[in-house]
């Protein structure tokens, strides 16, 4: 019985710690990526207040920074294969967050003007790149080698969530208090300490990490043709696509409350703050609730409470009301989130771990942004309905994840998280060629 105890609070430590170790790196990276709150509000607002630009030109700018993320699996493969330094992830951290932090204060010394924030984004995009292709490989990785890719997809939502609400709410200040140079700054600060965590290496999470089957990669064809011949890849994508593509829900909703309801910018970083923190109770109802009920039961509620998640926003009359509806709308959508990402991770064929959580990357960022620029076509087409329309576009768009859950195999869904799935593990040594 001792014994037994004894192992049980080993069992609970070494899972702590592995919670520990991702819950930072998600943290420093929220702030970081430039494709969140913190960046792309405060560029949004330099060119809408500074440069004067309109909403079709800001959505523009912010579909093209982006193009290196619609090909992230690239980058995903890199990461798949590539060791540097022969430190593998770790190595990613130590080149590519130094690298990163001198593309901003290139940035913070530069005059603002729309070249400039094209190259500079658009450098910390592709720089950036590389260090989310380490994170999300090693979490995938890590979750499906300790059948917690459940309790994992909640840290990383739930942690990854903050930072984000945290730099929505910083992104109003800076809009209104602080110049470029210090915001720049202040990201290249930020961008170092993501690269010290390259010299951290924790046994709980590393050790035998590369040694196992799920890490094993065979020559680049045969792994490209694993790729596309492993189905279970195809109904996250699907997923996080019709997920994201919610036309109306940026630009459109930010020049909705500063232009028709004359609020200041501060509220609509006010409100992306509110929306994000309030996916963290839903969040932990997740955690708990995967490890006692298989993961296909959770897709399809999750799926089923948020399809009406934007709904509210039809009620918006004013800044105020906006704050306050962000709350409902946030909670509705955490257990459908955490369920995808679950979804996600466990359907990443071994060893392209970072090559299919980077196709998803890529997908939920192609769909922000073009549906960004269709709805701010939607917005514009009509002064008066045209922020109705967006919403009802986003609803009926929702409504289709029902459908695209079928696309899931079965054997991929059935079991709660930390529970042993063997037709999973026949699965992979047979397509890796591991005798059984």
């Amino acid at each position: 019985m001792e014994s037994a105890t004894t192992n049980n609070s080993s069992n609970k430590l070494d899972t702590n710690r592995v919670f520990l170790y991702f819950g930072t790196f998600t943290f420093l990276l929220g702030i970081v990526n430039p494709v969140n709150y913190f960046t792309d509000i405060s560029t949004s607002f330099m060119l809408k207040d500074q440069l004067h630009a309109s909403a079709e030109q800001i959505s523009t700018f912010r579909l093209l920074t982006l193009l290196p993320v619609y090909l992230a699996f690239i980058f995903g493969l890199v990461r798949d294969r590539w060791n540097p330094l022969g430190l593998r992830d770790r190595g990613l951290l130590l080149i590519f967050g130094p690298l990163t932090a001198i593309i901003f204060f290139w940035l913070a010394v530069q005059k603002v003007t729309l070249v400039n924030l094209y190259i500079g984004v658009m450098l910390v995009v592709l720089s950036t790149r590389l260090i989310v292709a380490a994170y999300q490989g090693l979490i995938s990785l890590v979750g499906q080698e300790k059948l917690m890719s459940g309790r994992l997809a909640t840290v990383w939502n739930a942690v990854y969530y903050v930072p984000i609400a945290f730099s929505s709410w910083l992104a109003g200040v800076a809009t209104v208090s602080l110049t470029p140079k210090v915001t720049f700054t202040a990201l290249a600060i930020l961008s170092l300490a993501v690269g010290l965590l390259g010299f951290w290496k924790p046994r709980e999470v590393f050790a035998g990490a590369y040694d196992r089957p799920e890490a094993k990669t065979l020559d680049l064809w045969t792994d490209v043709k694993r790729l596309l011949k492993h189905k279970a890849i195809y109904a996250p994508v699907l997923i996080m696509f019709l997920w994201n593509f919610a036309p109306g829900s940026q630009t459109p909703l930010q020049f909705y409350l500063t232009n028709t309801l004359h609020a200041s910018p501060a509220a609509y970083a006010n409100f992306n703050a509110i929306f994000t923190i309030s996916f963290l109770p839903t969040f932990f109802v997740y955690g708990y609730l995967c490890t006692r009920y298989p993961l296909k039961k959770l897709l399809f509620w999750g799926t089923v409470i948020a399809v009406p998640q934007l709904v509210p926003l039809l009620f918006v009359h004013s800044a105020l009301g906006a704050e306050l509806l962000a709350i409902p709308i946030g909670l509705m959508g955490g257990i459908a989130t955490a369920a995808y990402y679950d979804l996600a991770m466990r359907s990443c064929p071994p060893g392209l771990q970072g090559t299919l959580m980077l196709m998803v990357d890529g997908v939920y960022f192609l769909c922000q942004r073009g549906s960004d620029v269709l709805g701010s076509a939607i917005y514009d087409s009509s002064p008066k309905y045209g922020f109705t329309y967006c919403v009802i576009a986003i609803t009926i768009i929702y409504a289709l994840i029902i459908p695209a859950l079928k696309l899931a195999p079965k054997h991929i869904t059935s079991t709660r998280d930390g529970e042993k799935n063997k037709e999973y593990e026949a699965e992979r040594d047979a397509e890796l060629g591991i005798a059984p």
